[in-house]
C-alpha cells in the first residue's frame, strides 16, 4: 500500500515552476501574476537548466543566489528548492519548501490542493501525523479527495498504533476502487484484512478473504484464508470442519499442522472414519510420519470406531426414513458426507430439509457441498445460496472453489475429482 501512496505523490509532485520570457505578464484566473527582475529571471532559468542536467550542485548555487524581492519570486524561489531536493531526496528539504511556497499568495489555485495533499505525504514520512492530517484536511476542503488520500489517512492512523481509525479510510478505498470496476490490489486486501484480524471483525475477515479469493486465487491464497480463518473464535467447530474441508478440496493442505488439526477436529465432531482418512492422507503426503506421536495415537483410537461406523450406517438411514423430523436423517447426512459419499449425503440432506426440524442452513450448506463434490454443480450453487447465518462463510468460501471448477470445465480442464479428500 506504501508503493502506492509514494506512486501518487510523485504524481502530485510532477510540477514544475513556470517562467515566462516577459518579466510581467497577467496569468489566467487560476494562476498568479508573474513578476519577475531580469537578473531573477536569469538566474531560474539557469537554475533550471542544472537541474534538468541532474547537476545538483550548480542548482544549488544558483537558487542560493536568489533574492526575492516580489511575492510571485519568493514563490519561484521556494519552488526551485522543492524540486532541488526532490532530486536529491531530501524530504525535510522538500516539506520546508513547500511551507514555504504556502506563504506565498502565488500558489495556482488548479495545484494548491495537490500540493497540500503533497504536504501531508511529506509530513507523514518524517513522522509528523498531526500535520499530515491536518494537511490532508486542508486538500479536502480544496478539493482534493482521491483514493491515495483515504489510504494516507489509513497508513497515518496505523503507525499511531489507531487501527479502528485507520480501518474505515481503507474501506472507503476499497469501496471507491471497487465503484470505479477496477481491480482492488491485492496488498490493499491484506492490509484491510491484518485490521480486521487485529479488531477482531471476524465477519469482515470472511469477507475480505472471500473477495480477495474470488480475484486472487492460487493454492497458496486458499491456505492463506482459510488457515488464517481457521483459528477465530467465532467459527462453530462444525463450519471450522467444512472449512477444513474446503482446504483439503483446494489442494492447501501443506503442512503437518494442517492434517493434525483437521484430524483432531475431525475427531471431535464425532467423525472417526473420516479423521482417519485424513492421517492416511497426511502420511502418503509425507506431512505426517507414522512417528507423529499425536496422530498416531488418534488412528489408533479411531480405527476400530470407524469401521463400527460405517456399520452403523443402513440402519440410521433407515431410521431417517421412518422418522418424524429430519434430525435422524441430517445426522446419517453428516456422516455419509464425512466418508465423502456424496450422492448419497446429497439424498438424506434433502430428506431431512423436506421432513423439517433442522437447521435449514446447515443442511442446504452441506448439501451444495455434497452437490458440487458430487458434479452437480447447478445444483450446489442453488443450494449454496440459499444459506443464511453463520453458515453463510461455509456457504461464500465453498461457492469461490464451485466457480473455480465451473471454469475449469469451461475452460476443458478436469475440476478436482469428487473422491478427493
Amino acid at each position: 500500500m506504501r508503493k502506492n501512496l509514494k506512486f501518487a505523490y510523485l504524481m502530485a509532485a510532477s510540477m514544475s515552476v513556470a517562467v515566462l520570457a516577459s518579466p510581467v505578464s497577467a496569468r489566467k484566473d487560476s494562476g498568479p501574476v508573474i513578476q519577475m527582475s531580469d537578473d531573477f529571471r536569469a538566474n531560474v532559468q539557469a537554475a533550471q537548466a542544472a537541474l534538468q542536467a541532474g547537476d545538483t550542485a550548480t542548482a544549488s548555487g544558483r537558487i542560493s543566489a536568489l533574492t526575492p524581492a516580489t511575492d510571485f519570486e519568493a514563490y519561484a524561489a521556494a519552488g526551485l528548492r522543492f524540486q532541488l531536493a526532490s532530486q536529491r531526496q531530501n524530504v525535510q528539504a522538500e516539506r520546508l519548501a513547500l511551507t514555504d511556497m504556502f506563504k506565498t499568495s502565488s500558489v495556482p489555485r488548479a495545484d494548491a490542493s495537490r500540493l497540500r495533499y503533497v504536504a501531508g505525504y511529506l509530513s507523514y514520512v518524517v513522522g509528523n501525523y498531526d500535520d499530515a492530517i491536518a494537511q490532508l484536511d486542508y486538500a479536502r476542503t480544496l478539493g482534493y479527495d482521491n483514493i491515495d488520500a483515504s489510504l494516507l489517512r489509513a497508513d497515518i492512523y496505523l503507525r499511531k498504533n489507531k487501527p479502528r481509525e485507520a480501518w474505515p479510510f481503507v474501506q472507503e478505498a476499497m469501496a471507491r476502487k471497487r465503484a470505479s470496476g477496477e481491480k482492488i490490489p491485492a496488498a490493499w486486501f491484506d492490509r484491510a484484512i491484518s485490521l480486521s484480524y487485529q479488531a477482531g471483525n471476524w465477519a469482515d475477515l470472511g469477507a475480505l478473504y472471500r473477495e480477495r479469493l474470488s480475484l486472487y486465487r492460487t493454492t497458496r491464497d486458499w491456505r492463506s484464508a482459510l488457515s488464517n480463518l481457521l483459528p477465530t473464535a467465532s467459527l462453530d467447530p462444525q463450519i471450522q470442519l467444512d472449512l477444513y474441508r474446503l482446504q483439503a478440496a483446494s489442494g492447501a493442505m501443506a503442512s503437518e499442522r494442517d492434517y493434525q488439526s483437521y484430524a483432531q477436529l475431525a475427531e471431535k465432531a464425532g467423525y472417526p472414519a473420516e479423521t482417519k482418512a485424513i492421517i492416511e492422507a497426511g502420511r502418503s503426503s509425507g506431512k505426517l510420519t507414522p512417528t507423529q506421536a499425536v496422530t498416531a495415537q488418534l488412528l489408533k483410537s479411531v480405527t476400530p470406531k470407524a469401521t463400527k461406523e460405517m456399520a452403523g450406517l443402513p440402519a440410521a438411514t433407515k431410521k431417517a426414513a421412518s422418522a418424524s423430523n429430519g434430525t435422524s436423517a441430517l445426522d446419517a447426512a453428516d456422516t455419509y458426507f464425512s466418508l465423502a459419499q456424496y450422492p448419497k449425503a446429497a439424498e438424506l440432506y434433502r430428506l431431512a430439509l423436506s421432513k423439517g426440524g433442522v437447521n435449514d442452513d446447515h443442511a442446504n450448506a452441506r448439501l451444495g457441498i455434497a452437490l458440487a463434490r458430487s458434479g452437480d454443480l447447478p445444483g450446489a450453487k442453488a443450494a449454496l445460496a440459499s444459506v443464511k447465518g453463520d453458515w453463510s462463510n461455509v456457504a461464500g468460501f465453498w461457492s469461490i472453489w464451485l466457480d473455480e471448477q465451473s471454469q475449469k470445465t469451461a475452460q476443458g480442464t478436469p475440476p478436482t475429482s469428487p473422491t478427493a479428500s
